[in-house]
C-alpha cells in the first residue's frame, strides 16, 4: 500500500515560514476552500493554518540555540482521528495513506482533535468544520500540472529543501532512503498511530570560514576611494550649493 508523506529536515528548516504562506494560499484558492483568518495584527487573534512553524530555545545560556519546528496533520498510518468520528468525516484513502476530512458530513464535534496527540486539527471558526493537512491532494494529482509542481506546496516552497515528499511505503524512493541514512523518526512512537511524516534530527556541524570570507565584498570605502577631505576654510554644504 503506498503511503504519501513528508520528510522535514530539522537541521536546515530556518523557520522563513514560506511553507505556512504557500500552504495558505494554495488551500484557500483550492477546493480545502475557505480558510479563515480573523484580527491576524489585533487583540485575539485567530486563524486556521493547515501548517504551522512553531520556535524554540534550546538549551542553557550562553550555550543556547533556535530550534524550527514544521508541524502539521502527520497522516498516520493508524489515525485515532478516524474512528473516533461519529459521522464519518474521517478518513484515510486506501489508495495513498492521505487522511482528509469530508466537510459535507463534518459537524464540527471536535472529537478528532481531542482523539488527535499531536493538535493537528483545527476548526474553521466560520465553517464550523474541521480542516487540516490534505498533503496538497488536488495538486499532487493534477495532470495539467508539469510533474516536477505535483508536489504538496510546502515542499516547493521550501527554500532550503528541508521538506521531502514521497511514498515511504517504497523502500527505493527518496524519502525512504533519507530516512534510513539520516535517522529519520516518528513524532510520538508511544502512542502507536504509525505517523507517516518523518523528522531528520538537528545534526552537529562544523562549519570553517576562511579569514578571506569575513571581509565585506560590498565595503563602500574600497568602491569609492579614499574619503573626502574636511574643508578647511569651513565652507558647508550649502555655501557650494547656492546660488
Amino acid at each position: 500500500m503506498t503511503q504519501l508523506a513528508l520528510v522535514i529536515d530539522l537541521n536546515v528548516c530556518v523557520g522563513c515560514h514560506a511553507c505556512v504562506t504557500s500552504c495558505k494560499e494554495w488551500n484557500t484558492s483550492g477546493p480545502a476552500g475557505f480558510m479563515s483568518d480573523d484580527n491576524p495584527y489585533d487583540k485575539d487573534p485567530t486563524g486556521t493554518f493547515f501548517n504551522r512553524v512553531q520556535t524554540y530555545e534550546v538549551g542553557v545560556y550562553p550555550n543556547t540555540e533556535t530550534v524550527h519546528f514544521p508541524k502539521s496533520c502527520l497522516h498516520c498510518e493508524d489515525p485515532p482521528c478516524v474512528p473516533v468520528c461519529p459521522t464519518g468525516a474521517s478518513y484515510k484513502r486506501e489508495e495513498d495513506g492521505i487522511v482528509l476530512v469530508d466537510y459535507d458530513k463534518c459537524i464540527g464535534c471536535k472529537y478528532c482533535s481531542w482523539a488527535c496527540p499531536y493538535g493537528a486539527r483545527e476548526i474553521d471558526e466560520h465553517q464550523k468544520v474541521m480542516k487540516k493537512c490534505t498533503l496538497c491532494v488536488d495538486r499532487i494529482y493534477d495532470e495539467n500540472l508539469p510533474e516536477s509542481e505535483r508536489k504538496p506546496a510546502c515542499v516547493l516552497a521550501c527554500p532550503t529543501s528541508a521538506r521531502l515528499f514521497g511514498d515511504v511505503h517504497d523502500p527505493d524512493s527518496v524519502v525512504s532512503q533519507t530516512i534510513r541514512e539520516e535517522a529519520g523518526y516518528q513524532l510520538m512512537p508511544e502512542w502507536g498511530t504509525h505517523p507517516a511524516n518523518h523528522y531528520l534530527p538537528r545534526r552537529k556541524q562544523k562549519i570553517h570560514i576562511h579569514e578571506d570570507e569575513l571581509i565585506r565584498a560590498d565595503n563602500p570605502l574600497k568602491k569609492e576611494g579614499e574619503r573626502p577631505k574636511v574643508d578647511e576654510e569651513g565652507h558647508t554644504l550649502d555655501d557650494v550649493m547656492s546660488w
